[in-house]
């Protein structure tokens, strides 16, 4: 008989990868969310069982809690997002039962212990760096599996893809100190920098915490580390034995910039951990530059697409970028691809708690887009609300019009979150390039828009 899990939260882009790889090594899997997604569809045709939990659907709330805990009572094991409350129904009711309960790192972290592990961590590059490590492994015949926080179009636009070696790729997230469940023997460290301050509260602790994780690595175990990144320099420069250090000052980084087809030079810094990766497992440079050089990006990180509006086009962009970091560098990549052309920005501050922490970074952020020309217009939306992570003080005391109020420039103006489909429609004529961003829901526009 075959063992089956259940997984709360299934919806998320890092549970559902795990969903996807116990699915793929003959597994029972269920799983449960508040909305359907392209993600959970995607589970559900390869043979998940999903259930959406609608709290607005009172009879069919009813019926589907009573179908659940009929299930709970037969699995294996229950594995839940770490955004998932520890009061939730489900979860209590497993536990009351004694079954064997897991959060998404607590699994994840099993694994790395029964695998080679090569875990990618740092404040921002985690997923394009996981993808472009996982890629150049498959390329060269090493068969990895690879969990990562995003769709990855060469393994037919999954999070997931299932191996059968003994090498691992996975993204190391460091909110709520999730990395810290994890064994890996190589750790590559891409930025460190201020962010999930709900939960670190200073850059301190979060240093505090990388290092907790770097601790991890055995004795024969490899760091490889962004010499670029002050925070990580000045942390491990000289407490870390084995290290070996990456640069943009390296030569490799020349050959780097012609072939990429991603582009800034936040992405060549991204190659140039996965060349250190593949340059310590004795993959040849010949196999690895043409692996890079294929890599045709990931799901929502710097996503091109062509949309057709009535009868014309509009060229969009699609990015996660959440952290003011992130917005800069996208945003200077995408001046720099095309300088010539009219480029606006729609972005989606994604959640109360990192606005409010980070809002003074934003401010100085937003001035410097405009001031450098990255983006000759600016529209910041509503923030977009996390379901059982933001606190409701804090959700009275930040907005989006406080935002633009305190840039104080022209051309950052305000547009509300269920006017921007018909906003597209109208302006998109005078624009050439529209850059949509934000780690929320403001990707579905491109499907609110014929």
């Amino acid at each position: 008989m075959k063992k089956s899990i259940y997984f709360i939260g299934v919806g998320g882009i890092g549970v559902s990868a795990l969903a996807k790889y116990y699915l793929e090594n003959g597994y029972q899997v269920f799983g449960s969310d508040l909305v359907a997604s392209e993600i959970t569809d995607s589970l559900r045709k390869a043979g998940a069982e999903i259930f959406i939990i609608n709290s607005k659907i009172k009879s069919q709330n009813s019926k589907l809690k009573l179908k659940i805990q009929n299930l709970i009572k037969k699995v294996d094991l229950v594995i839940y997002s770490p955004a998932v409350s520890k009061n939730h129904s489900d979860l209590r009711l497993a536990r009351k039962l004694k079954i064997k309960c897991q959060s998404y790192p607590q699994a994840l972290g099993e694994l790395t212990k029964k695998y080679f592990t090569i875990a990618v961590a740092g404040t921002h590059g985690k997923s394009t760096t996981t993808a472009m490590i996982g890629i150049l492994l498959t390329r060269a015949g090493l068969d990895p599996t690879v969990i990562v926080g995003t769709k990855i179009k060469e393994f037919d636009d999954s999070n997931c893809r299932v191996g059968k070696s003994k090498y691992l790729v996975i993204e190391a997230d460091e909110h709520f100190a999730s990395f810290l469940n994890y064994r890996p023997k190589i750790i590559v460290l891409t930025t460190i920098e201020a962010d999930h301050l709900d939960y670190y509260k200073n850059l301190r602790n979060i240093i505090s915490a990388f290092k907790k994780f770097v601790s991890h690595l055995p004795k024969d175990g490899f760091l490889i580390a962004n010499r670029d990144d002050k925070n990580i320099h000045n942390t491990f420069f000289t407490t870390v034995e084995n290290v070996l250090w990456y640069s943009l000052k390296d030569e490799e980084s020349e050959k780097l910039r012609k072939i990429l087809k991603v582009p800034g030079e936040h992405n060549v810094s991204n190659a140039l951990a996965a060349l250190k990766v593949a340059q310590l497992l004795k993959i040849p440079d010949k196999i690895a530059f043409k692996a890079l050089a294929e890599y045709r990006g990931a799901w929502r990180r710097f996503e091109e697409k062509n949309l057709k509006i009535e009868k014309g086009n509009l060229k969009i962009i699609l990015d996660y970028a959440h952290h003011p970091t992130e917005l800069k560098v996208t945003l200077k990549a995408a001046r720099e691809k095309y300088p010539n052309k009219k480029i606006w920005c729609l972005f989606q501050p994604h959640q109360y708690q990192r606005t409010f922490y980070l809002f003074n970074d934003f401010i100085k952020i937003f001035k410097k887009i405009l001031e450098k020309k990255w983006a000759d217009k600016l529209f910041i939306t509503d923030i977009f609300d996390v379901p059982g992570r933001e606190s409701e003080e804090i959700k009275r005391k930040v907005n989006a019009q406080e935002l633009i109020k305190r840039v104080g420039l022209k051309n950052i103006n305000y547009i509300a979150k269920n006017e921007t489909a018909n906003w597209i429609k109208e302006n998109f004529k005078k624009i050439d390039i529209l850059m949509i961003i934000g780690a929320g829901d403001i990707y579905n526009l491109t499907t609110k828009i014929n």
